[in-house]
């Protein structure tokens, strides 16, 4: 497993300004204290899940490992795949996200803390039509879900952790 420290690198950011629309790729983006990242469908409130109360919905991350799994595992390249198909804001390269549960964390200048494991769900499917609620179930997981702390910038390339 990968050490939780010194750190990760982020290697891309996805948003997108409302439900089942495509993700967008940026190279940067602000987060928001309390809301999630500027311009995303959950920092407006018009996420997918943005109905149902609870923590961690405005930002959440992937492991670039996990990507890497699911394409042995199903031929699905989610990886160098710019569209953001995995449906995730934030995909990090040598951390093990399972180790920022509970924790607060930097990516960037914005402080984050880890909420909860963002498990895949069959909504991915219908959006994205590839079956990656199975491939990511039996392949690494959905990731970890995260609400801001402190706002900040965030960049390709940032530390995280």
């Amino acid at each position: 497993m990968e050490a939780a420290t010194p750190g990760g690198i982020l290697t891309a950011i996805f948003i997108s300004p409302v439900a089942g629309a495509p993700m967008e790729r940026r190279q940067q983006v602000a987060a928001i204290a309390g809301l999630g990242l500027e311009g995303d469908r959950y920092a407006a409130g018009e996420g997918s899940f943005s109905r149902w109360p609870g923590p961690g919905r405005e930002v959440s991350l992937i492991a670039e490992k996990d990507l890497i799994a699911v394409r042995e595992a199903s031929g699905i390249d989610l990886l160098s795949n710019r569209s953001g198909a995995h449906r995730r804001n934030l995909v990090v390269r040598g951390l093990d996200l399972e180790a920022l549960l509970q924790r607060d964390f930097r990516v960037g200048e914005a402080l984050l803390h880890g909420e909860r494991p963002c498990r895949p769900c069959r909504y991915l499917d219908r959006v994205s039509g590839l079956g990656l609620y199975e491939v990511l179930k039996n392949h690494g997981g959905g990731g970890l879900r995260a609400r801001v702390v402190e706002g900040g910038w965030m960049a390709v390339r940032d530390r995280v952790g």
